[in-house]
């Protein structure tokens, strides 16, 4: 219940009081007390309540800003609170997921000589139940942006989990490839069979299995999205440090048989 909920309550509660018995010549005349204390007692503590949660919000969030600041310090980084870039406008498809999406505490600038992105990002899901009442359910991420000298087909790779395997038993198959714990560990969807090949070879395999657990990647045009859960600020240089490590990784074939055009 809301606080304007909760005050409007006590307002009714005052005004439509139980009505005193009729007076009786003789008989002890009741006294009009008004509302009960407990019920006055729950109003407050739900008050209280609320102003409590509502404020300790706002704490986490001043905190976590303030986090994503001295880290952008740190980092030689610059630091937005919202986004500045559009990032959302990018054409990777964890941002199209959800009915409400948003970035904030953006980090932006040259890391190692790379052009780096890193912000928090959250999409939410609404629902409405048999009664008519609509409720959000929210994920939230923490990703980084960073550029590759390639103009490459859409491909992601994510982690194979009981709906993927769900999907391939239905015909749905995501790209295999000749080492069977990397299929069971890893799934990859692409565009392009033979780019995933180009991509994906032997070393990056070894890579994505020894530091890529915790991520889910997309790499679309020249553009690779780096996403992983909600983190502390101090970790975000790890995102960043994967997003990096990535390009790094990726085969001279790619550079080679998918040139930016221009």
């Amino acid at each position: 219940m809301t606080v304007p909920e909760l005050l409007a309550l006590l307002a009714i509660t005052k005004h439509h009081r139980t009505p005193s018995p009729v007076s009786v010549p003789g008989a002890p005349q009741g006294v009009d007390t008004g509302p009960p204390l407990g019920l006055i007692l729950i109003l407050v503590l739900g008050v209280t309540a609320v102003g409590l949660v509502a404020y300790l919000g706002y704490l986490s969030k001043k905190r976590r800003r303030q986090g994503f600041q001295t880290m952008a310090t740190q980092l030689g980084l610059e630091y937005s609170l919202e986004d500045p870039f559009g990032l959302l406008g990018e054409p990777f498809s964890l941002f199209q997921k959800g009915d409400g999406r948003g970035i904030e505490n953006v980090l932006s600038g040259l890391w190692h000589d790379l052009e780096v992105r890193a912000f928090d990002f959250w999409y939410y899901e609404e629902s409405t139940d048999s009664e008519g009442h609509s409720s959000r359910s929210y994920y939230r991420f923490d990703c980084a942006v960073v550029p590759i000298a390639a103009a490459c087909p859409g491909i992601s790779i994510d982690h194979e989990t009981f709906l993927t395997r769900l999907a391939g038993a239905l015909s749905f198959h995501d790209i295999e490839f000749e080492d069977e714990a990397f299929n069971k560990a890893f799934n990859i969807r692409a565009n392009d069979r033979k780019f995933a090949n180009d991509l994906i070879d032997a070393r990056m395999m070894a890579w994505l299995q020894a530091h890529a657990t915790a991520y889910a990647i997309e790499v679309v045009g020249n553009r690779v999205l780096v996403a992983g859960p909600k983190i502390q600020p101090t970790q975000i240089v790890q995102v960043i440090g994967t997003a990096k490590a990535f390009v790094d990784q990726i085969p001279q074939v790619v550079f080679s048989l998918y040139p930016v055009s221009g």
